[in-house]
Parts: C-alpha cells; structure tokens; sequence
C-alpha cells in the first residue's frame, strides 16, 4: 500500500483482505467526495443569494407621486398611404386629446426619417396610471369619431405594435416644444434583471446630457416587449446632433457609463423621426 505522508513517501503491507476493504472504503469515499463536489456545483447553477427588496423594480425606478402612464405605438403604414393617414391623425387626434373629459395627453407623433420607413410613432401620457388608461379606453368605445377613424386607419397599415411604459423618475418629464427639430428614438432591449443596475448609471449620466435641453424623456416598459428602455432626444438637425454626440465625450465620467451600460444591451436601436403637424413635440 502507497500511502502519503509529505515530504516522504511510506509503504506498508496490510492482509490481503484488509487491503481490499480498504480499497472498497477509499473508492466510496472518493466516490462520495466527487458526488457530493458534483451537487454542489450543479446546484451553484441555479441557487443564487439575492439581495432583498422590499419594493418593485418600477416603484424604484419611476416618479410614484405622480403615477404617469404612458403609451407608445408603432404603426407601419402603406407606402401610398402615408400621406393620408398622417391627414386623418391631424384631423382627429388633437380633438380627442384637446377634451378634458379624457385623461389622457397626446405627448407627441411623428414619422420616422431613418429607421424603418413608412412608420407614424405617437406617445400618450395618461396621468392617474392604468385606471386613466381603462377610463379611456372605455370611452373611446363609445366615441362615433374615434371608431370611425380606427376603421379608416385600419385600411392603411401593415401592421401595429404598443407598449405601456413608466417614465424614470431622473429623466425629464416631455413637455410641448417649439421647433423645428429632429428627434431620435433610441431603444434598448436590456437583459433580464437589469434594469436597477441601468437605472444606477442613467441616474448620474443624464446631467451630462441635459445643458442643451436635447434630453426629452426616459421610459421603461411594463406591458408589451419587457425590459425595455426608451430614450427621447430632440437636436435642431443630423450634425447638431453629431456635434452635441462627440462633445459629451468631453466630460468626465461619461466614458465609465458607456463602458459599464453597453454589457447590459442585447439589442439596440436607433430611429430619426420628423414630427407631424399635430405632434406638441415640434
């Protein structure tokens, strides 16, 4: 038998039986030990210590005191079509928004410039969260204006798609501007669990970006395509935004926030959008 005993090595002869329960006891002792160091690894995969917390993510995130809700809608319009649904938007949508018997605001509208094409994107705030937002919808229901456009608008897209979005409480809130300006969209699809840590970041990065009035507003999803992030910027034309994009670049600390925020991405999208004449955002 080879047994170690650092630094040297010791030989010593046991019974033949002896030898072999012994021989029995190591390999199920090993086999025990490489089991167990086996479990212990596999159930590392999937327990994880979790910090906790005693609120939401979005109750974190988002201005509670005011309990914004807002919707954004994507709406792919046929190429021939263009023209006249942004006429049927311009005639019916501020009308609806104007009456106070709504609680609902019409944030902005516009087309996108680049990006995908014959797209018309609108953002509604609703102030008093979701039940503003079933108190409209039921409503509209009953307007013969509103189903009569529906039925209009129906006939020009290809498709639609909408998300129910909460505002971050560090962004400003979108208020009515005059232009002209361009605005840029750009939308960040984040892993799964986190939003916190973007957050975190954004908090200390939007004073960088806020001297020039470009920044709009900052959104996150709650319905639709989750963890979801919407950033809104506004620049007189495509070099001011350019000028205003190097610039930045110039301040300390902005290159700590690219540099931890970008490994939060999956997918990332940018669009240039023109705003419709009914649009507040000008």
């Amino acid at each position: 038998l080879l047994t170690h005993q650092s630094p040297v090595l010791v030989f010593s002869v046991l019974p033949t039986d002896d030898f072999l329960c012994f021989c029995c006891a190591f390999r199920g002792f090993t086999a025990s030990s490489s089991r167990n160091r086996e479990d212990s690894w596999f159930k590392s995969l999937f327990v994880r210590k979790v910090d906790p917390r005693k609120d939401a993510h979005s109750n974190l995130l988002t201005k509670n005191e005011e309990s914004n809700l807002y919707k954004i809608q994507f709406h792919n319009v046929k190429p021939e079509c263009l023209d006249s649904y942004n006429k049927l938007c311009e005639d019916v949508l501020p009308s609806i928004h104007a009456d106070k018997y709504y609680p609902c605001e019409l944030v902005g509208t516009w087309n996108t410039w680049y990006g995908e094409q014959d797209q018309a994107v609108h953002l509604w705030r609703y102030r008093g969260g979701y039940p503003a937002l079933t108190e409209v919808m039921n409503k509209l229901r009953q307007n013969k204006d509103f189903t009569a456009y529906r039925k209009e608008r129906g006939k020009m897209l290809l498709s639609r798609r909408n998300q129910l979005l909460l505002e971050f409480s560090f962004w400003n809130e979108p208020v009515p501007r005059e232009g002209p300006n361009i605005y840029e969209l750009r939308s960040y699809q984040l892993r799964p669990g986190t939003m916190i840590e973007w957050g975190n970041y954004w908090a200390r990065a939007i004073r960088y970006r806020q001297h020039n009035r470009e920044a709009v507003g900052g959104f996150f999803s709650q319905i639709g395509n989750l963890y979801m992030v919407h950033h809104l910027w506004a620049y007189k034309d495509l070099q001011s935004r350019e000028d205003t994009r190097n610039a930045i670049w110039n301040h300390d600390g902005w290159e700590e926030v690219v540099y931890y925020t970008v490994p939060l991405i999956q997918h990332m999208d940018s669009r240039i959008m023109i705003p419709t004449k009914a649009s507040p955002l000008q």
